[in-house]
């Protein structure tokens, strides 16, 4: 039995497919899963499977059992509030699942890209992360629940840090120190991969989606993944709307702290999202519509500085982010 064909009978065995062809219509799935749409008798849904092997120039292995991670963060999330994750339907062979289709709700990596950028949707992206933060700090349920330390590794510290930092002997000190401090803190649930291409612009609000690197850790890490593919957009495009949009995804995540002291968590995402940029054009992963030279070089530039002498708080680094070179 094929792998596809795997996917047909889970979903046959789960009352999601009758008897007849079931066709699983491609959708674009990124570097680390594949994803499906299929027709049903109760309407569309969205199926999707993790690689072990993701799709990027170098090595990068992943257990694929971080399906199941994903689909328990996507449930915990609907927990917190129904409209900010897709319902699940049910888990598939592979670690692959099924969840609900959502019509009408364009990923905001598209809007954006098409120049149509609300600073007031990136707030709510903020709330919505740090609502799922609040809910999960200091849990003992939760961190028992997520014990994904190694995936989150595989997926997250090595390729973005350590994998500058074995490259690096300027900076790779301070990486290893970063990553060393990343690890250790066991603070809230972390969705480990708020980007644009994972949030839908549903009619209730952000949908996130794609939680793989789903980890009990810092939450300062979802606040500064997110404001980096913000700022990297900000320098591709040379659009100060979406300085704008970062300064307004910080500020709305901000007031939602309450578990912690704000001033710390947002050091830490401040030295974080510089290291996260500099990863963008020197990691596993660089960003790939940064292929101007000149954009590359305005975003290791910055990203290098701030990594030798962090700024404040996120909140001055994007301020002081440059959005055009000489």
């Amino acid at each position: 039995m094929t792998a596809d064909a795997d996917i047909v009978e889970g979903l046959r065995a789960a009352g999601l497919a009758g008897e007849g062809d079931v066709v699983l219509v491609p959708l674009t799935g990124g570097v680390s899963c594949d994803v499906w749409k299929v027709e049903t008798p109760s309407g569309p849904i969205v199926v999707k499977r993790p690689l072990p092997q993701l799709r990027v120039a170098a090595e990068w292995l992943a257990p694929i059992e971080r399906g199941q991670s994903e689909v328990r963060w996507l449930r915990r999330a609907r927990g917190v509030d129904p409209q900010i994750a897709p319902e699940v339907l049910a888990e598939l062979p592979g670690y692959g699942f099924a969840m609900r289709f959502l019509p009408d709700s364009p990923v905001w990596k598209d809007e954006l890209m098409a120049g149509r950028i609300d600073p007031g949707f990136a707030a709510a992206v903020g709330r919505g992360i740090a609502a799922v933060h609040a809910a999960t700090a200091n849990s003992v349920a939760d961190r028992a629940a997520f014990p994904n330390d190694d995936m989150f590794r595989a997926l997250r510290v090595d390729p973005f840090l350590l994998h500058v930092a074995r490259n690096d002997a300027e900076l790779g000190p301070a990486l290893d120190a970063l990553a060393g401090d990343l690890v250790s803190r066991k603070i809230a649930l972390v969705h480990g991969d708020v980007s644009p291409k994972n949030i839908l612009v549903g009619a209730g609000g952000p949908v996130f989606l794609d939680a793989e690197c789903a980890v009990y850790g810092d939450p300062a890490f979802d606040l500064a993944f997110c404001t980096t593919h913000l700022l990297l957009k900000a320098v591709w495009l040379g659009d100060a709307r979406l300085n704008e949009a970062a300064a307004a995804l910080v500020d709305a995540y901000r007031t939602g702290v309450a578990w912690e002291d704000a001033d710390g968590l947002m050091l830490r995402a401040g030295r974080l999202t510089a290291a996260l940029l500099l990863a963008r054009v020197e990691g596993k992963s660089p960003a790939p519509y940064l292929t101007d030279p000149d954009h590359k070089r305005v975003v290791r530039d910055q990203a290098r500085a701030s990594i030798v002498a962090p700024p404040p708080s996120l909140a001055g680094l994007v301020a002081n982010w440059k959005r055009t070179f000489a």
